[in-house]
């Protein structure tokens, strides 16, 4: 899904392609919308949301404020939000962050963590609501209904912004990117000066000074090392996962320039299928070496 903007008068729609492939998180968020009872409003909220009746959207600390061209002349004043945590449930959240050097690595690279729930369930809190009346919303329509076709289609409109930028969630939960991110780089110091204080404890004095300058990696001197390693890797660093559809190795090298012979036409097909298989035969066994390896 893609937002289009109008610089002139500030205009937001869907993209003529609609709702394409997205991210689990923002697949997650339009569950909840999708699985509204009214499908009929739905079906109005997706019209408004494709044809440009939201004139404005904006994300505002905490909340969404929206305006949204309904059968008024005026637009209709939309607001949307969640409830937030509170400094001692984000102090469980950022500590369970801590402890996982991958989950902050994604979060880094603007990827959601698959398991991201397994560190707010540290506070007994949740990142994405549960249910749709965990999001609370506000419409100046006459509509009674909540969520109403104005709210509904903000409401669409919100998942482009979240494959964009996952770290909106965060901010409808009371943090923005820059103080979560701060916040975790607190929490990591911290914790790597409790394991040296720790270490220290334990007569394991060779505990290098973050101010002091380290030796230069060996595979600079010799690039041969580059393609080895010999360390045993944090296992919350390493993913093992196949490749995804069209994103092999096969893929990435693009058509292949295979002669063709008229008298065996099927040879070209043949060859690549068997290609194809093998590879997918050699990645799967590569996986498992990979995997039994790690464990």
């Amino acid at each position: 899904m893609t937002l289009s903007n109008n610089s002139t008068n500030g205009s937001t729609a869907i993209g003529d392609d609609g709702l394409g492939q997205q991210p689990w998180w923002v697949e997650q968020w339009m569950e909840l919308i999708n699985g509204y009872r009214f499908k009929k409003r739905l079906e109005r909220a997706w019209g408004y949301a494709r044809e440009g009746h939201v004139t404005s959207i904006r994300f505002e600390g905490r909340r969404v404020h929206a305006r949204v061209q309904g059968t008024d002349e005026a637009p209709y004043k939309v607001k949307l939000w969640l409830d937030v945590l509170n400094d001692e449930d984000w102090g469980y959240v950022m500590e369970a962050l801590t402890q996982k050097a991958r989950w902050s690595a994604q979060l880094l690279a603007g990827i959601m963590p698959s398991d991201i729930e397994r560190a707010f369930a540290a506070s007994g809190k949740r990142l994405f609501p549960f249910k749709l009346q965990e999001v609370r919303s506000e419409c100046s329509c006459p509509d009674k209904a909540n969520p109403c076709k104005h709210i509904s289609a903000v409401y669409f409109l919100m998942g482009d912004r979240f494959s964009e930028d996952p770290f909106v969630l965060f901010q409808l939960r009371g943090r923005t990117r820059a103080r979560l991110l701060e916040d975790l780089a607190e929490h990591r110091r911290k914790a790597l000066a409790e394991r040296a204080e720790a270490a220290k404890e334990a007569g394991i004095t060779n505990i290098p000074d973050d101010a002091t300058p380290l030796p230069p990696h060996p595979a600079v001197q010799d690039p041969a090392l580059w393609w080895r390693y010999n360390r045993n890797l944090d296992g919350d660093l390493v993913v093992i996962t196949p490749a995804m559809d069209g994103d092999t190795g096969l893929d990435a090298a693009g058509e292949l320039p295979l002669a063709e012979d008229p008298r065996f036409a099927d040879a070209r097909s043949t060859f690549l299928s068997n290609l194809k298989a093998h590879g997918q035969a050699s990645a799967q066994k590569a996986m498992l070496q990979a995997m039994a390896a790690g464990s």
